[in-house]
């Protein structure tokens, strides 16, 4: 016999109809305050560039076409789903204006009001599909349209043009502009771009294993290509894996993998001094504290090659020199920890879980992590010894010892 399954006859009635109606429950995560505030500001100004300018290429007013509904729906999921596939440029901009061609293209064939709706926008999603434009306002542009015989009339082509395309337009440069502002992506970025050191060579833990042909039949076969990109299950698929070798890191803390003999420097260390303590101990990142031990910054090795080549590019010398001279303590304007040091990194506490560091020390992300105590130092924990735990617990986990 097979395992008991839960007897629903057992549950009360009422709890059979809460049962019965969790399909119908929210099924999207809640939004943080930051998205609904970019998201919300980011509409309101759209909307309020592209009337204005839509108002100063002059169209009639009176023709109901100045700025329509559907232009709501559009902006929607530029500002709030950025990441979409729909929200892409291609998809806003063709996606509308097929739509409104459609539109266009059944007002010449019949004027009956109820042929001409069901028509106009089961055209419009054909067209949207062989484009593969699929947007959903692109729905909304063909009924207003078919709702509209009078306006079609008046306008013709120029409703395509003016009120659908050129909304589409300014709607879309505003995303681009806002996006951007805000610090996000859009258009996404695709997955044959750059990595986030400008090579061919995605970030670390972007590499899966998987081409992105292959990424994209996965989402054909499982019809999700609407709904995502190949990027965004990219970075679903990453994440995924991320937090499963967080899981095999178990109850792992900082406390355990930290370094604690720290090679600390005062923020008037000159920097020749910390250019010496990176050559004698190897490290690639040294923090800086005050007298009572707080934190103050870090000092990475590349900070040092990045004021150099400034130092070499303001005064039009070789890089060689420049590094000589910001390690000589006979310089002119001796250099100090305190001008080179990076501050802001993301820290940690001693019971922080290892598994959290993930995230923190990917490629692209920081080096190394500080771990306080208040705000104390009183380790660190970098990449090396990350990549060491999860060494660790993978060699437990087949049995092998290192």
């Amino acid at each position: 016999m097979g395992p008991d399954k839960p007897d629903d006859t057992a549950k009360p009635r009422w709890g059979r109809s809460l049962t019965a109606l969790r399909p119908f429950a929210p099924v999207i995560g809640r939004a943080s305050l930051r998205d609904v505030a970019a998201g919300g500001l980011g509409l309101a100004l759209g909307l309020l560039i592209c009337s204005t300018l839509l108002f100063g290429v002059g169209v009639d007013l009176a023709s109901g076409a100045f700025l329509i509904a559907p232009m709501g729906a559009t902006a929607v999921i530029l500002f709030a789903l950025p990441n979409s596939p729909l929200a892409q440029p291609w998809s806003a901009l063709v996606g509308n204006s097929m739509s409104g061609l459609a539109a266009l293209a059944v007002h010449q064939v019949t004027q009956d009001p109820t042929v001409a709706i069901a028509a106009s926008a089961w055209l419009a999603l054909v067209a949207m599909f062989l484009t593969r434009s699929l947007h959903p306002p692109g729905g909304a542009v063909a009924l207003t349209a078919a709702l509209n015989p009078a306006m079609l009339d008046a306008l013709g082509l120029r409703f395509v043009l003016v009120p659908v395309l050129g909304g589409s337009v300014a709607l879309v440069v505003m995303a681009m502009a806002w996006h951007r502002i805000c610090g996000r992506s859009y258009p996404f970025r695709q997955p044959q771009e750059a990595g986030p050191h400008t090579t061919a060579d995605r970030a670390a833990q972007m590499r899966l294993g998987l081409e992105p042909e292959e990424l994209a039949r996965i989402l054909v076969d499982y019809r999700q290509s609407a709904n995502l990109g190949v990027e965004d299950l990219a970075r679903l698929i990453a994440a995924a894996e991320q937090m499963a070798a967080g899981h095999a890191l178990g109850t792992l803390t900082c406390d355990a993998i930290m370094s604690r003999d720290l090679v600390t420097v005062r923020p008037d260390t000159r920097a020749a001094q910390v250019a010496d303590l990176f050559r004698k101990h190897a490290f690639t990142s040294i923090p800086v504290v005050d007298a009572q031990g707080a934190l103050l910054g870090v000092i990475f090795q590349l900070d040092l090659i990045r004021r150099a080549r400034r130092d070499a590019l303001r005064a039009k010398t070789g890089f060689g020199a420049a590094m000589a001279s910001l390690q000589s303590d006979k310089a002119a304007g001796i250099l100090r920890a305190a001008e080179v040091m990076t501050i802001d990194l993301p820290n940690v506490t001693a019971t922080t879980p290892v598994a959290s560091l993930l995230p923190l020390l990917a490629d692209g992300g920081t080096e190394a992590v500080p771990v306080l105590d208040h705000d104390r130092l009183i380790g660190i924990v970098t990449r090396t010894d990350l990549l060491s735990a999860l060494a660790r617990s993978a060699a437990r986990a087949t049995g092998h010892h290192l």
